[in-house]
C-alpha cells in the first residue's frame, strides 16, 4: 500500500558570536536558544518513538553550546544578568534594560505578568527620557525574567525550583540569581547528550552544514551570482574553492568526533547549491543534500508540480553522485510563519490535511510520496503559544496514529524510494533560487570586498608564527559565514544589526592582528547604512472620505493617521507582506480605514477576507468585523460600508463597537485566505486613536 513519507529536517544554527581575540561572546543568542529550542526540539520526540526526523546541526553552533555547557564561555550578557543589581553602574543598568526585552511581547513577555509590567515600565521610561526609574529590586526582577522566559517548557513545568520562580514572579533574591545561572548551565549541558541519545537509537539522523555556515557557491566563485540573477551588481571576484572544501572537511570531522559517525547528509548553508559544490561534497563523502523547490524549478526550467517535488533525485556528473530532496517551500513556511497564529489542533489538522490532498494523485498512481519539510528549528517557536510545544505534540500524535503516513529520516527515505536522475543543478539558494540576499546590494558588496582584501593579505603575508597564522585563517573562515550579509542590504532587520556589523568587522580586523599587521582604517567604520523602520503618523484632523475603493481625491484622506509597513524580515526569511500602508481617521461618529496593498499583489487578493477587530479604549468587548474581497468588490455582513478597487476603504460605525462619543478606539487588521492568516497590521499591538481632535496615535 503506498504511503506518505514525511521528511522533517530541522536546521539548528546560530552565527559564531565569539571574538577569538578577546574570547568574549558578543551576542547571547546561542545560549538563549540552547535553553529553549535546541534541547526541547529533540527532547519532545522521545514522547513519540515512531516519529523519526533529521536534525541539521551547524558545527560552529554546536561548538558554542559545548563551551557554554563546560562553563568556559565568557558571556558579558549572562554576567550582567547574574551581577547583584545593587552593584550595577549607570552604564550597566542602561545596557541591561536595552537588552532584556528582545523576546516576542505577546508570547514571551506578556505571558508572564511581572515581565509584562517591567516591559511596560521600560517603554514608559523610554518615552519620558528619564533614567534611574528602576529600583534595585525591579532590576533584579528584570535580570531574572530576561532569562527565565527562555527556559524550556519542560523545566518551566517539571522543575520545582523554576516553577516556583515563575509562580512567585517578583522579589527575586541574590540566591535566586545564582541558582538561575546554575540552572542555565544544567539545561545547556543536556543539549548534546539528548541528540547523541536519539541519534544512537536511530530516531534521528544528524546532518550538517559547512563549519561556519558560508554560502559555498559564492566561496567557490562569487561570479556565479550573475548566473542565478543576470546583471546583478557584483563586487570584485572572490574565488577560493579551497576554503569551501575546508569548511566542509571541518564540518564532517567535527560531527564524526562528537557523534561517533561521519554525517552523510548536507544542508548546504541557506540551501545554496551549484555543480561545483556538489562535486566537492561528493568527493568528501557526503551522500545526500537538500535545497529548495525553487532550485528544482529552475533546474528543470518549469514549475514542478507536487508529483515531481514529492520524490527523491540524484545529481550525477562524472564519477560524482549526490542524492537530493527539494524542500516544499509552501508547506514549510506554513509552520514557520502561519500556524503560530492558529490554535494548535486546528493548525496540525490543517497541515496534514493539505499534505494528504497534495499526495492523493501520487498515492493513487501506486507510488509512495516523499514530502520534504525543511525549516529553521529555533526561531519560529517564540511566536507560538507555549513555544510551539502544543502544536508539535498535536502534529506528532496525529502522524503516529495515521497508518498511511510515516515520519522518516532523509537517509531512510532514500532507502525506501528510487531517485530520478539530474545531470546538473541550477546555482541558487532556498530564497528565490538566487544569491541576492548575500551579494549585489551596496552593503553586501562592500562586505565581500573587505573579505577579499583580508583573504589576499593572508595569502601575501609570511613570517608569522604558525599558531598566529592558523588563528588568522580561522577568522577568515568565520567571516565567510552567511550570517553577516544576511543583515546587510535591504531585506532584513534586527535590533542587533549594529552588533552584527561590528562583529563582522572585528573578525576581519582580527585577521590582520593575528598577522601582526594594522587593520585597515575602513574596518573602523560601519558598513550599515541608515535603515528605514515602520512609519506611524498620528491623525491631525477629522476626515470625510468617499468609500469607493479608489483614490478619489488627495484631500479626502488629508489629516488621516498613517501606518506604513516595514517589509524587512528578521532572522527568518519568508514572511508574506501584502499591505503596504494603512490610513485611518474619524469624523467623530465613524472610524474610516483605507488599506493600500503592495504593488504586484492585486492578483492574490481576490477571495481573501479582511478581518478587523475594534475595541473602545474603555475596555468594552472587542468587536470583530469581516470584509470579503472579490475582483473589484467588497462586502460585509457586519454593518460596514466598504469598497475595493485599487484600494480597500471602509467606514465602521463607532457606536456599534461600544465607543462612546468622544472616546478612543483601537483596531487591528489581518488578511486571511483559505482559513489561514496571511498578513497582519500591525504585527504587534494595536493602532490607537481618540475620535475627537486633536487626534493622536499611540503604540
Amino acid at each position: 500500500m503506498p504511503r506518505i513519507n514525511l521528511c522533517f529536517l530541522w536546521h539548528m544554527h546560530q552565527p559564531f558570536y565569539k571574538d577569538l581575540a578577546s574570547g568574549e561572546y558578543k551576542l547571547p543568542w546561542t545560549r538563549m536558544h540552547a535553553l529553549k529550542d535546541y534541547y526541547g526540539m529533540v527532547r519532545i520526540l522521545e514522547e513519540f518513538p515512531s516519529v523519526k526526523q533529521t536534525f541539521n546541526l551547524v558545527p560552529s553552533m554546536v561548538a558554542q553550546v559545548e563551551e557554554y555547557a563546560s562553563g568556559e564561555a565568557r558571556d558579558p550578557f549572562l554576567d550582567l544578568a547574574l551581577k547583584p543589581a545593587e552593584h550595577l553602574s549607570a552604564e550597566e543598568r542602561d545596557y541591561l534594560l536595552q537588552h532584556s526585552f528582545y523576546s516576542d511581547p505577546a508570547h514571551m513577555i506578556y505571558r508572564y505578568p511581572r515581565y509584562g509590567e517591567l516591559f511596560d515600565a521600560r517603554n514608559a521610561q523610554r518615552r519620558s527620557g528619564a533614567r534611574n526609574m528602576f529600583s534595585a529590586q525591579e532590576l533584579r526582577d528584570v535580570q531574572m525574567w530576561s532569562q527565565l522566559a527562555w527556559f524550556d517548557e519542560e523545566f518551566q513545568s517539571d522543575d520545582a525550583e523554576v516553577r516556583g520562580w515563575i509562580k512567585r514572579g517578583r522579589n527575586f533574591t541574590l540566591d535566586d540569581q545564582r541558582r538561575m545561572g546554575e540552572k542555565q548551565r544544567e539545561i545547556v549541558g543536556r543539549v548534546m547528550p539528548a541528540y547523541r541519545r536519539l541519534a544512537t537509537s536511530g530516531q534521528i539522523e544528524i546532518s550538517t552544514t559547512p563549519y561556519y555556515h558560508p554560502i559555498l557557491p559564492l566561496l567557490c566563485d562569487s561570479n556565479i551570482a550573475g548566473v542565478a540573477h543576470a546583471n546583478v551588481a557584483l563586487p570584485p571576484r572572490f574565488r577560493y574553492p579551497g576554503d569551501a572544501r575546508r569548511q566542509l572537511e571541518l564540518a564532517r570531522k567535527y560531527v564524526e568526533q562528537h557523534f561517533g559517525v561521519a554525517p552523510v547528509g548536507l544542508w548546504p548553508s541557506e540551501g545554496s547549491v551549484s555543480d561545483e559544490v556538489f562535486a566537492l561534497a561528493s568527493e568528501l563523502g557526503f551522500e545526500w543534500a537538500a535545497t529548495d523547490s525553487g532550485v528544482l524549478d529552475r533546474t528543470l526550467q518549469r514549475a514542478v508540480p507536487v508529483e515531481g517535488l514529492y520524490r527523491p533525485y540524484e545529481w550525477r556528473q562524472g564519477g560524482n553522485r549526490m542524492r537530493l530532496i527539494f524542500r516544499d517551500h509552501f508547506m514549510s513556511d506554513l509552520i514557520g510563519f502561519v500556524y503560530s497564529k492558529m490554535e494548535a489542533s486546528h493548525a496540525a489538522a490543517d497541515f496534514l490535511h493539505r499534505i494528504r490532498q497534495n499526495c492523493n494523485g501520487i498515492l493513487t498512481s501506486g507510488r509512495d510520496a516523499l514530502v520534504p519539510i525543511i525549516l529553521d528549528g529555533e526561531n519560529a517557536w517564540e511566536y507560538y503559544h507555549h513555544n510551539g510545544r502544543p502544536f508539535l505534540r498535536e502534529l506528532y500524535q496525529r502522524i503516529s496514529d495515521d497508518p498511511g503516513m510515516r515520519a522518516v529520516t532523509v537517509s531512510e527515505a532514500f532507502r525506501l524510494m528510487a531517485p530520478e536522475p539530474l545531470d546538473h543543478i541550477f546555482p541558487g539558494s532556498w530564497i528565490n533560487a538566487n544569491f541576492d540576499i548575500w551579494i549585489g546590494a551596496e552593503e553586501d558588496n562592500q562586505a565581500w570586498t573587505q573579505l577579499l582584501r583580508a583573504r589576499a593579505t593572508y595569502d601575501a603575508t609570511s613570517g608569522v608564527p604558525e599558531e598566529s597564522r592558523r588563528m588568522a585563517y580561522e577568522e577568515l573562515l568565520i567571516a565567510e559565514g552567511s550570517d553577516w550579509c544576511w543583515w546587510y542590504g535591504p531585506e532584513h532587520d534586527s535590533a542587533n544589526r549594529p552588533e552584527f556589523d561590528q562583529l563582522y568587522r572585528s573578525h576581519l580586523a582580527n585577521v590582520y592582528r593575528f598577522l601582526n599587521l594594522t587593520p585597515p582604517e575602513e574596518l573602523s567604520r560601519p558598513i550599515l547604512r541608515v535603515s528605514t523602520p515602520e512609519i506611524r503618523v498620528s491623525p491631525t484632523g477629522a476626515i470625510h472620505p468617499t468609500i469607493d475603493g479608489e483614490v478619489t481625491s488627495y484631500f479626502e484622506w488629508l489629516g488621516a493617521g498613517q501606518y506604513s509597513v516595514d517589509e524587512r524580515s528578521g532572522s527568518m526569511h519568508g514572511k508574506k507582506f501584502l499591505v503596504s500602508q494603512v490610513l485611518f481617521g474619524s469624523d467623530g461618529e465613524s472610524l474610516f480605514v483605507r488599506v493600500d496593498f503592495r504593488p504586484g499583489s492585486e492578483s492574490e487578493l481576490g477571495g481573501m477576507e479582511a478581518r478587523m477587530t475594534l475595541q473602545s479604549l474603555n475596555n468594552a468587548p472587542p468587536q470583530p468585523v469581516t470584509i470579503r474581497l472579490a475582483a473589484g468588490a467588497a462586502s460585509s455582513d457586519d454593518g460596514v460600508e466598504c469598497a475595493f478597487q485599487r484600494i480597500l476603504e471602509a467606514r465602521l460605525p463607532l457606536a456599534a463597537a461600544g465607543v462612546p462619543e468622544g472616546g478612543g478606539v483601537r483596531f487591528q487588521l489581518s488578511l486571511w485566505h483559505g482559513g489561514l492568516p496571511v498578513d497582519a497590521v500591525p504585527q504587534q499591538g494595536w493602532l490607537e486613536m481618540p475620535t475627537t481632535c486633536p487626534m493622536a496615535m499611540a503604540d
